[in-house]
Parts: structure tokens; C-alpha cells; sequence
């Protein structure tokens, strides 16, 4: 237990949400953006990373003279992972358990989206255009859900109950898991991605999976397959991706996350009609910051009682502790 209240600085990328403010009933908080970082994090215990996809954290860290403990408001941690905090006795911790659920619904929309051609049926909506045309089933079809932390066990769980086959990819290679059944290694994703219909990223961005999907993966699946990713927008090499849309290697993409944010306007991804893209919100629902505040204020408590923080990150792995990616 601490004999005082904690300071906690909130890093932003411009103005706070009205929600972080509840963060002060139980600590000092502090506000800071980017510039502001080296200064407001001087003496402070706890910095609330709001801001997760900033990079200012690592020029700010030799001013981190009292620093703990850091916590992201996103379940990805990969841009927090510098060296320096990796080799710390800091404690990082994500918002593991407020997306899961919230993204699965996401994967799901997606795939009856494909399914049922509901992406060309507004096309021709926009055109009071009236083309009847035969869709698809989902039951039966098949899933490769790779990660298979809680992200991906949600969405295993959701693609199931529609009916789906679901199997994963994973660190490691298994089978009777309670989600997926079958898990294959994710080194292996070029040998069994072409027995699948859908392929579906919810891995954390490591060094072993950056770039995981690559022409060569891309090539040996179906032409009839689709790719959903609610990961991180480098597990995929874009212009493979592209290449793979444009030749028909890849009958289309539902693309939450890309290598570059905001996705330039010169990316040829917005002109395909066999491709849906949506601005890093499959995870975003109504009342999501509540939640995240809600969360992070329950660990402010146990860190200021000296209990067990929830959601600790595995910093040499990049995922929360106990579990697999």
C-alpha cells in the first residue's frame, strides 16, 4: 500500500474526453500531450496512456524519475514496447476484456456483410438500382482466426454460434483447445491457409508477426476467400495485399487497420469494391470510454492498496501474462 495518492498523468493527442476526469476522485491527475510528456512526468507514479498510438513516451522516459506503473487504453501494447521500459521494473498493463466482445460483433458483421453482398446492395441503393442476385451461406464455412488471446477466443466463440467452423493460429501448435479445437503454428500459416473461407487477424504486432501475411501466405489461399483484420495493420504486407485483391488471389478484405493511419487517400484499397474499410473502430462502442475509465480507475484502487494489478502485460512477450497470442 502507498501512503499517499497517486499521481497519474493522462497523455492525449489534443482534447481529453470529458470521461478521463473521473480518473481524479482517486488520484491526482495530470493532462499532458506529446510536447508536454517530459515535464508532466516528472515525480508522477502512473501514466495513463490515452494517447496509445503516441510516440512520445521513449523521449520522455529519462524525465520518468518516479514512474510505475503505465497503462494503455488499447489492448495493443506493441508501441509501448521500446527497450528501455521493456528492461524496467515498470508494470505495463492494457484494457484487455473492453474490446473483445465489441470486435467479435465487428468479424462477424463483416463476414455476413460478405456473405450476403450487402456492400454491392448499397452501391446499388446509392444508384436506385435494382439487381437481384443469389448470396451466400455461413454455415458451414470455415475460419482461421489467428491470435488466440481474448480478442480471438471472442470471436471464435461468436463465429461458432453462427454456425462456423472455426480452428486458429497461434505461438504454438495444439489441438483440443476449448475455442479453436485445432491451433496451428502461426509459422506454418502458408501450409493451411488455403483450407479455410475466412481468415481473420486478431494478433498482437510482435516481431514474429509482422508481415505474417506476406505473398507467399497470400498464394496459397482460396480465391474464393476473404481476409478480416482487427489487428494491427503490419501483420500484413498492404502491397501483397493489394496485389492479391487486384489479380484475384483474394476474393476481398474487411480492413479495420492498416500500415499507415489515417489510410492515405492515394491507397488503391478505397477504390475495390470487394474491399470494406472502416477507421480503426471495430472495437469502439457506445459507452467504450466509460468502460476504459471504469477499468483503469479499479487498478488505481488495487495499486494504491498494493494488490495484484489486472491486465499485467508479459513486456519481453507483448501480451497479457498466462495467456497465448
Amino acid at each position: 500500500m502507498i501512503n499517499r495518492t497517486p499521481t497519474v498523468v493522462a497523455l492525449h493527442g489534443g482534447t481529453p474526453p470529458a470521461e478521463l476526469e473521473r480518473i481524479s476522485t482517486c488520484a491526482e491527475l495530470r493532462y499532458a500531450e506529446a510536447e508536454e510528456l517530459p515535464t508532466a512526468v516528472v515525480g508522477a507514479d502512473v501514466l495513463f496512456v490515452w494517447d496509445f498510438r503516441s510516440g512520445a513516451i521513449p523521449e520522455a522516459w529519462p524525465h520518468a524519475d518516479a514512474l510505475r506503473w503505465i497503462h494503455s487504453s488499447s489492448a495493443g501494447v506493441d508501441r509501448l514496447l521500446f527497450p528501455e521500459l521493456r528492461d524496467s521494473d515498470v508494470v505495463l498493463t492494457n484494457s484487455r476484456g473492453v474490446f473483445d466482445r465489441p470486435m467479435a460483433e465487428y468479424v462477424l458483421g463483416t463476414v455476413l456483410t460478405f456473405a450476403k453482398d450487402m456492400h454491392t446492395t448499397l452501391r446499388l441503393q446509392d444508384r436506385k438500382q435494382w439487381q437481384h442476385r443469389v448470396t451466400e451461406r455461413i454455415a458451414g464455412k470455415s475460419a482461421l482466426v489467428v491470435g488466440t488471446g481474448p480478442i480471438g477466443r471472442a470471436i471464435a466463440r461468436q463465429l461458432t454460434a453462427a454456425g462456423m467452423r472455426v480452428s486458429g493460429a497461434g505461438r504454438i501448435g495444439r489441438s483440443g483447445d476449448p475455442d479453436f479445437g485445432d491451433v496451428h503454428a502461426s509459422s506454418d500459416l502458408p501450409h493451411v491457409i488455403g483450407a479455410f473461407d475466412y481468415i481473420v487477424l486478431a494478433a498482437p504486432l510482435t516481431e514474429q508477426t509482422k508481415g505474417l501475411v506476406d505473398a507467399e501466405a497470400l498464394a496459397h489461399c482460396r480465391p474464393s476467400a476473404r481476409l478480416i483484420n482487427v489487428a494491427r495493420g503490419e501483420l500484413v504486407v498492404e502491397s501483397d495485399l493489394v496485389a492479391a485483391l487486384q489479380t484475384g488471389q483474394l476474393a476481398g478484405a474487411a480492413l479495420d487497420v492498416f500500415e499507415a493511419e489515417p489510410l492515405p487517400e492515394s491507397s488503391p484499397l478505397w477504390e475495390m469494391p470487394n474491399v470494406l474499410i472502416s477507421p480503426h473502430m471495430s472495437g469502439d462502442t457506445v459507452g467504450w470510454v466509460d468502460e476504459l475509465v471504469d477499468l483503469f480507475i479499479a487498478n488505481v484502487r488495487a495499486y494504491t492498496e498494493g494488490a495484484q494489478l489486472s491486465n499485467v502485460v508479459d513486456k519481453q512477450r507483448g501480451y497479457i501474462s498466462g495467456t497465448e497470442n
